[in-house]
């Protein structure tokens, strides 16, 4: 199970960290991913970290303000946001996946997902 926290409203410019903590199960092996949705569109990625290895990939639209990171101990994975812009504002998504890295980007390939949580910046 995944529980996704953090969110908020800032101001554009302004940051927030999010939280996604896994209890239940352990995701040794796994991809874990964030993902956001507005409403109206489809989930689109954003970023993604395997468990093991901490190899990291980024969406173009975030690389350089965004940064995933995983805390092995607490079982937590994490969404650093920087830089933040109005057009980040959409329900953010922790997911996890067992999928090739090269598909990843694909939210199907998602087999856990966490409740989401609202990130709102404001200009």
């Amino acid at each position: 199970q995944l529980q996704a926290s953090g969110g908020g409203l800032v101001q554009a410019g302004g940051s927030l960290r999010l939280s996604c903590a896994a209890s239940g199960h352990r995701y040794n092996g796994w991809k874990m991913g964030w993902f956001r949705q507005v409403p109206g569109k489809q989930r689109e990625f954003v970023a993604v970290i395997n468990w093991n290895s901490g190899t990291l990939y980024y969406a173009d639209s975030v690389k350089g303000r965004f940064t995933i990171s995983r805390d092995k101990g607490k079982d937590t994975v994490y969404l650093q946001m920087n830089s933040l812009k109005p057009e980040d504002t959409a329900v953010y998504y922790c997911g996890a996946s067992l999928g090739a890295w090269s598909t990843l980007h694909d939210q199907n390939m998602y087999r856990h997902w966490g409740q989401g949580t609202q990130v709102t910046v404001s200009s």
